[in-house]
């Protein structure tokens, strides 16, 4: 199935022209070098990458401890492989998906996972959805951070890129707002960060139409799993995936960001201080 997305991707999202960034470079006054941050136009929202949750919930153990624990058991002849925890398999948990080091599919966890909200998550910790005057990023939910990490049986928000799921529902959503739906024509750049190497003087920016935006997760050569900015060529909206940060902008028409707040799939905010 992706090598045949992947296939379309590269014949669908040809180079473009670096130049073709040139307008976003004076919109935000920046370089880009970690994605094009817009500002609202008029209106903007942040949709916030998802996490997951093990069916049998969080556990009181990150991450790195329980790697470390089960790493132990198994140089215990008596323990060796252990499951550490009753009823969880530990390849269902040993690795968390949403970790920058390690490679992540951005793919569903798995059956034994479930879409966590960040709403609810922030009603149980106590920690704002995001707090004032910061972005979602590495320091969200700080509560759980202080035990050490995320703890087992969530799934953090991956940085830099949407997963899946979410990249294919607001594909759909760009395309019900767009005045040429599905045949709009769009740009999208991919920062330099992802290719391992900061070369200004060759952005990688590729031109396709909306309809084919799916398959932009596949392309076989951009290591990012989604673009830092995607945007229709009449410039009506853009979105924006900072290398950094665990959210995606979406600045545009008061419509779309309504459209985005409301979805039934996607969890979006307003973050008013940083419209």
């Amino acid at each position: 199935m992706y090598e045949n997305s992947a296939a379309r991707a590269a014949a669908r999202w040809p180079l473009a022209a670096s130049a073709e960034t040139d307008w976003l470079r004076e919109l935000v006054a920046e370089d880009g070098l970690t994605g094009f941050m817009p500002p609202a136009l008029p209106d903007a929202a942040w949709v916030l990458h998802a996490m997951y949750e093990h069916e049998l919930g969080p556990f009181d153990m990150s991450y790195v401890e329980y790697q470390r624990a089960f790493l132990n058991s198994c140089g215990n002849s008596a323990g060796a492989g252990a499951a550490i925890i009753p009823g969880l398999d530990p390849a269902d948990v040993f690795t968390d998906p949403s970790d920058p080091f390690a490679k992540s599919t951005g793919e569903h966890p798995g059956p034994r996972h479930r879409r966590l909200r960040w709403a609810e998550l922030a009603r149980r910790t106590g920690d704002p959805v995001v707090a004032e005057g910061r972005l979602p990023g590495p320091t969200s939910f700080p509560s759980l951070r202080e035990s050490g990490g995320w703890p087992v049986g969530i799934t953090s928000p991956s940085e830099g890129s949407l997963d899946r799921s979410d990249w294919n529902r607001l594909v759909e959503i760009l395309i019900e707002h767009s005045p040429q739906g599905a045949g709009s024509r769009c740009l999208a750049y991919y920062t330099p960060l992802g290719q391992g190497a900061e070369d200004f003087d060759n952005l990688h920016v590729r031109a396709g139409r909306l309809a084919d935006a799916k398959v932009l997760y596949d392309h076989p050569e951009e290591d990012a799993w989604t673009p830092s900015n995607l945007w229709a060529d009449d410039r009506s909206w853009v979105l924006c995936t900072d290398y950094d940060l665990r959210a995606t902008k979406v600045a545009g028409p008061a419509p779309l960001v309504e459209a985005l707040l409301t979805d039934s799939e996607i969890e979006a905010v307003r973050l008013p201080w940083a419209s």
